[in-house]
């Protein structure tokens, strides 16, 4: 959600848990309503729609980016450098352009808050390239 949310300049944010009372439910109903009339406004009829489909594209092209990093020995060495197990890797995918780029950012989340980022990486899915960004 991060990355396309970037490239649309648009924040989530949380407002509760699983409660929420009526006048909070409120609030932010009134709230995401004229969130929605600027975005409407600043994109077009339509933009939901657009954006759902960023999102579901890009929710595939995370799946390509891991693809390319499970099978990459650079990546693998890095994850035993930090002690993190390859079926437990915790990450954010940022797409950096449409030639197939993207920015990777692996954490550990056993580490203390200030280390919890261990590497980042540029990733490839076009070339099956990884480097690690120093």
């Amino acid at each position: 959600m991060d990355g396309i949310s970037e490239k649309w300049k648009i924040k989530h944010y949380p407002v509760a848990g699983c409660m929420i009372d009526p006048e909070q439910e409120k609030m932010v109903i009134a709230a995401n309503k004229r969130t929605y009339a600027a975005l409407e406004q600043k994109y077009g009829k339509g933009w939901q729609a657009l954006y759902k489909k960023d999102m579901d594209d890009f929710a595939m092209k995370t799946v390509d980016v891991m693809d390319v990093l499970i099978t990459n020995a650079l990546f693998r060495s890095e994850l035993k450098k930090h002690y993190i197990e390859i079926y437990n890797v915790d990450r954010e995918v940022l797409e950096l352009n449409n030639n197939g780029d993207f920015r990777v950012i692996v954490y550990n989340q056993d580490l203390q808050y200030e280390n919890k980022e261990c590497f980042r990486l540029v990733v490839n899915t076009k070339n099956r390239t990884v480097n690690i960004i120093q």
